[in-house]
C-alpha cells in the first residue's frame, strides 16, 4: 500500500517528470492498475501516463497519418493500373477468360505490393512480410498443384490458341477423344461429341497432349478408297470416278483432283480418289460421294467384291 501511494505521489508530479524527459514505465503502470488504489487514482495515473508518452504518441499518429495517406493514394494508383491493364488486354483482343484471370492476379499482386509499402511506413520489416507471403504461397501451391497445372495449361491454350470455340479437335492421348469445342475456361475445356455428349477435359492434360485441329483450315482433303473386281475395266472405273468428282457441287476443281489405283488387294483392285472440299462440307460430301460411286458402278456393271475365300478341291486318282 505504501508502494502504491508512492507511485501515486510520483504520478502527481508527472508534469515535472515529463518536462525533465523522464516518462512513466509500463511496469509502473501495470503495478498501479493492479493495485488496490481507487478508480479515480488509477484513471488519473493512466492519463498522466499517456501525457508522459505524448512524444511517442505524436510520432505514432504522424506515422499512422502517413500510412493512411499512402493507402488512399496507393488505392487510386492500383485502380489506375488495373484500368490500364484491362484496356491493354482488350486492345490486344485477349480471351475473356484470360482477361478475368489476369485481372484477378494483377489485383492481388498490386494490393500485396501496397501492403508491403504501408508496412514499411509503419516500421514493419518488408522482408518479414515477403517471407510470410512466400511461405503461404508455397503451402497453397503444394496443396493445389494439380489445379495450378490446369490453370497454367488454360492460360497457355488461351494465349497460343491451338484451337478456338467451334473447332473440331481430336486428342490422341485420350483414346482419340474428339468433339466440337464448346467452352474454354481457365481450368477445363468442354467438348461436345457427335452424339451430343459433354466431354470435360482438364487443361493440364490438353496442354501436354497431341491435338489434331480438324477445322483449322478452310479446305480439307477428302480421300475415298473402293475395291473393284479384277475382271472389271480399270480405265472405265477411273473415268466414272473422275466424272463423279467433276460434277459434284462441293468438290474443288481448282485445288486438284486425282483418281488412282491404290493397291492390288487379295480380292479386289483398290481404286482411290483425292479431292479438296470445304471443311464444313467434308462429311456431307463424303457420304454423298460414297453413295454416287456405288450407284454408278452398279449402273455400269462394275462389281464391288467382298472378301471371299475360294477353295479348290483336287481329286487324286488312286494308284
Amino acid at each position: 500500500m505504501l508502494y502504491t501511494k508512492g507511485l501515486l505521489s510520483a504520478a502527481a508530479g508527472i508534469t515535472e517528470q515529463s518536462a525533465s524527459g523522464k516518462a512513466i514505465g509500463v511496469d509502473e503502470l501495470h503495478k498501479v492498475m493492479n493495485s488496490s488504489a481507487s478508480d479515480e487514482q488509477k484513471t488519473s495515473f493512466f492519463i498522466q501516463y499517456l501525457l508522459s508518452q505524448r512524444e511517442w504518441l505524436l510520432d505514432f499518429a504522424k506515422t499512422l497519418l502517413i500510412a493512411v495517406i499512402v493507402f488512399v493514394i496507393g488505392r487510386k494508383i492500383v485502380k489506375f493500373a488495373l484500368k490500364i491493364t484491362k484496356k491493354t488486354m482488350e486492345r490486344k483482343d485477349v480471351e475473356i477468360s484470360v482477361q478475368k484471370f489476369v485481372m484477378s492476379l494483377a489485383t492481388f499482386a498490386y494490393n500485396i505490393f501496397l501492403i508491403i509499402i504501408i508496412a514499411s511506413v509503419l516500421g514493419i520489416g518488408a522482408s518479414s512480410i515477403v517471407a510470410i507471403i512466400g511461405s503461404a504461397g508455397l503451402a497453397v501451391g503444394l496443396a493445389l498443384q494439380g489445379g495450378l497445372a490446369n490453370i497454367a495449361g488454360g492460360i497457355m491454350l488461351l494465349i497460343f490458341k491451338p484451337f478456338q470455340v467451334g473447332d473440331y479437335i481430336i486428342i490422341a492421348q485420350q483414346n482419340d477423344c474428339e468433339g466440337t469445342v464448346y467452352k474454354i475456361e481457365i481450368c477445363y475445356t468442354t467438348l461436345i461429341s457427335i452424339d451430343n455428349k459433354h466431354i470435360v477435359i482438364p487443361n493440364g492434360t490438353l496442354s501436354s497432349s497431341i491435338i489434331t485441329n480438324v477445322t483449322a483450315r478452310d479446305l480439307r482433303k477428302l480421300e475415298i478408297k473402293v475395291g473393284i473386281s479384277y475382271d472389271a475395266d480399270i480405265k472405265k472405273a477411273k473415268a466414272i470416278l473422275e466424272d463423279i468428282l467433276h460434277n459434284d457441287e462441293d468438290t474443288r476443281d481448282d485445288e486438284g483432283m486425282v483418281v488412282f489405283v491404290d493397291e492390288l488387294g487379295e480380292s479386289a483392285v483398290i481404286m482411290g480418289l483425292r479431292v479438296w472440299v470445304a471443311t464444313e462440307k467434308y462429311w456431307p460430301a463424303r457420304w454423298r460421294l460414297n453413295e454416287l460411286i456405288k450407284e454408278a458402278f452398279d449402273a455400269n456393271g462394275i462389281e464391288i467384291p467382298y472378301n471371299q475365300l475360294q477353295i479348290h478341291v483336287k481329286k487324286e486318282t488312286g494308284k
